[in-house]
């Protein structure tokens, strides 16, 4: 199983990145995914997450407006569109696969894929 995430890269604020989680080696449309994001000294935040079947969406309070997820299952991705950064967006991002559970639960997520590093800042 492997989940790559990609994307990420330096932005001045107000700017936007589309990151992409491509996955590979699972049964795609059967897990939820989720976006988590890590800056430096603080915990892993569940960013935003979409559902494996409806494709309910979640997000947390800060980024509702300015990110949205989707996914493809034809094509085993799932996409972070990112608007509207802030300083305070700046981490490592990461996607999250989850077999069930409440796709917004974050102690579902049990497999995981490297980083990619958002970077907002003038």
């Amino acid at each position: 199983v492997q989940l790559q995430a990609s994307g990420g890269g330096l932005v001045q604020p107000g700017g936007c990145l589309r990151l992409s989680c491509a996955a590979s080696g699972l049964t795609f449309s059967m897990y939820h995914i989720g976006w988590f994001r890590q800056a430096p000294g603080k915990e892993r935040e569940l960013v935003a997450a979409i559902s494996r079947s409806s494709g309910s969406a979640y997000y947390a309070d800060s980024m509702k407006g300015r990110f949205t997820i989707s996914r493809d299952n034809a094509k085993n991705t799932v996409l972070l569109q990112m608007n509207t950064l802030k300083p305070e967006d700046t981490a490592v991002y990461y996607c999250g696969a989850a077999r069930g559970g409440l796709f917004y639960n974050t102690r579902q997520y049990d497999l995981w894929g490297q980083g990619t590093l958002v970077t907002v800042s003038s």
